[in-house]
């Protein structure tokens, strides 16, 4: 991955990062996340994966219903945020809509990917920290504004 501050301003910063071919895209955000100490940002990013996964979330069984898409895909859209989770570390939150090669897409909840050949995000920090609490009775963490 190759990352660059391209924009800083009393405390909001923006970055780009290019994610390379064979790296995972969640873990490789994550773990930027986490070494640029961010605690609230949002994102956007397009490229492609040699594979995914989305997921759909059942709330009657409080979990994601992986969807996996084991083909080269577009990604056509993908929109997320970063918080603070439960155990103080980034907690990455991104929903993706897929291109397949026929024109049709896969949407969800966005897992995993292997990236082929290039990923482009842009992580733009917002002024106040976000905190992302686990609510059991959903059997997932949300964004809570105090």
């Amino acid at each position: 991955m190759h990352a660059k501050l391209v924009w800083e301003n009393a405390g909001e910063r923006t970055f780009v990062l290019i994610l390379d071919a064979g790296e995972e895209a969640f873990a490789a955000i994550v773990d930027f996340a986490t070494q640029s100490n961010l605690s609230g940002a949002s994102l956007t990013a397009l490229g492609a994966f040699e594979r995914a996964t989305v997921g759909w979330f059942d709330i009657a069984k409080r979990a994601y219903k992986p969807i996996e898409v084991n083909q080269q895909c577009e990604g056509l859209s993908l929109l997320g945020d970063i918080a603070t989770g439960d155990d103080g570390k980034p907690s990455l939150h991104l929903h993706a809509v897929l291109g397949l090669s026929d024109g049709t897409t896969r949407g969800g909840h966005f897992m995993k990917g292997i990236v082929r050949p290039t990923l482009e995000v842009t992580i733009v920090e917002t002024p106040a920290h976000l905190r992302r609490k686990k609510k059991p009775e959903l059997g997932i963490a949300l964004i809570e504004l105090a």
